[in-house]
């Protein structure tokens, strides 16, 4: 006879090797987070590696709360018909990487995959880690997921792979505790409902949204307004977009037109340095750090725009925590910017510098050669703090020069560095390194003089 024992929460008999109770769902072993070994709830140290399996599990969320999250959605359209007349290998080896691809791009912008339900995804955007810009998140990872099944297809015809994509924001309980890839429920509310339904209402190959994501990332995201749905269950009809393309590239924001106010001591700041440059011929590094949403970007936009103005050339790149950008992902923006070559250039003709007059490659490089000395670079710190709101702010300029050597030429440029993070002490670690990214989006703004 089977070995049986007993939960301690309600006292029911389960068989050995279950996890959880079958009548109250209370733990019956703790699983070690180091190599998934099953342990008694008595126990101080795994009995197969001797990790404290207290630590582990005192560091776990345990609860609910409210929270606004952005749902995902995907389905493949005449799978399940089609699956019908395949052997169960061959509907295998179909799924596999088709769950593996989409796997990847949610996450790689952030989102956490809860669950697969026959040929259907869910992932959930803003639990258990939640971003600022959650809902953008999840567009685009839809849109890569539309684009990554379209390449699929290519490279097999075969595949003839089809889906449906919707995406919907809106507030729910997320239990915090809650392992999906256990088969553990994350999220719960009429969000998941509505996205489920706009997902089934989609046309093929089409990415719907909710009306709040649509008010999260219009300015982000190119769209098409449809007929409202009228969805089962729902008393009124649901307002949807259609999601065309990405209007602009991650991190970049619509220009509102409208004057910078209470940043005009930060801005001449800025000004005085860039003319010590040009009149000095010395390159200098300006670090300009704060919170989120203190004006970094603005800022640093007011100041190419006055560069630019004078007849001075801005190059742009940024980092960003998702996707495909590295450690290095802002230097390269660079480099392309300067070298003329675009992202959609074939190889041969980014070798070539784009083929396009004005490039690196169409310029004179016969130059002299320069020799190599130690020259003098200026970082300065420029902190952004939050004021008082209204139509007041105090300025919070506090430049502090840091002296260090660094190799340059024996005529150095007319150039000047900037450099947003949100903390000083980012400013101290160099972003992107290690096998993590960084959760925050450091850009960098080069500007040289003209000649």
């Amino acid at each position: 006879m089977a070995e049986r024992f007993s939960c301690p929460t309600c006292g029911h008999e389960n068989d050995a090797g279950q996890r959880f109770c079958g009548s109250c769902g209370s733990r019956l072993v703790l699983t070690c987070e180091v190599c998934g070994g099953a342990n008694p709830l008595d126990s101080r140290f795994c009995g197969n590696c001797g990790a404290d399996l207290l630590a582990s599990t005192a560091s776990e969320p345990s609860g609910e709360e409210r929270r606004v999250v952005t749902i995902l959605f995907a389905d493949l359209v005449g799978f399940t018909s089609r699956a019908e007349r395949l052997d169960p290998e061959d509907v295998r080896a179909i799924l596999t990487p088709y769950y593996t691809r989409l796997r990847q791009e949610i996450e790689a912008f952030g989102g956490t995959v809860e669950k697969f339900i026959g040929d259907a995804v869910m992932a959930v955007f803003g639990a258990p880690v939640a971003y600022g810009d959650d809902p953008e998140r999840a567009v685009r990872a839809a849109l890569r997921i539309r684009d990554t099944v379209g390449e699929m297809n290519a490279a097999d015809p075969g595949l003839d792979l089809q889906l449906r994509i919707a995406v919907n924001t809106g507030e729910a309980i997320v239990a915090l505790g809650a392992r999906p890839r256990d088969g553990e429920a994350m999220v719960a509310g009429d969000v998941v409902n509505t996205a489920a339904r706009l997902q089934t209402a989609a046309p093929v190959d089409t990415i719907l949204v909710g009306e709040e994501t649509f008010r999260s990332t219009r300015s982000t995201v190119e769209y098409e307004q449809v007929e409202p749905i009228a969805a089962k269950g729902k008393q009124a009809p649901v307002q949807a977009w259609r999601a065309l393309a990405a209007a602009r590239a991650p991190g970049e924001r619509r220009a509102l037109g409208v004057p910078m106010i209470g940043r005009e001591d930060e801005l001449s700041a800025l000004r005085e340095i860039w003319d010590h440059v040009v009149v000095h011929r010395y390159p200098h590094i300006v670090t300009v750090f704060g919170p989120p949403g203190v004006g970094k970007s603005r800022l640093s936009a007011e100041f190419a725009g006055a560069v630019a103005a004078g007849g001075g050339q801005t190059i742009r790149g940024r980092s960003l925590p998702y996707g495909e950008s590295g450690a290095y992902g802002a230097f390269a923006q660079q480099v392309k910017q300067v070298a003329g070559i675009f992202d959609n250039d074939r190889r041969g003709a980014r070798r070539a510098g784009g083929g396009r007059p004005g490039c690196l490659a169409h310029r004179d490089v016969a130059r002299p050669r320069y020799e190599r000395r130690a020259c003098r670079r200026s970082p300065h710190a420029l902190p952004l703090r939050e004021t008082a709101r209204g139509s007041h702010r105090e300025p919070a300029t506090n430049l502090a020069p840091l002296r260090g050597p660094a190799l340059g030429q024996s005529q150095p440029p007319r150039s000047l560095g900037v450099a947003c993070l949100p903390h000083p002490r980012d400013a101290l670690a160099h972003p992107g390194t290690g096998p993590t990214r960084p959760r925050y989006r450091p850009a960098g703004l080069g500007c040289r003089a003209p000649r």
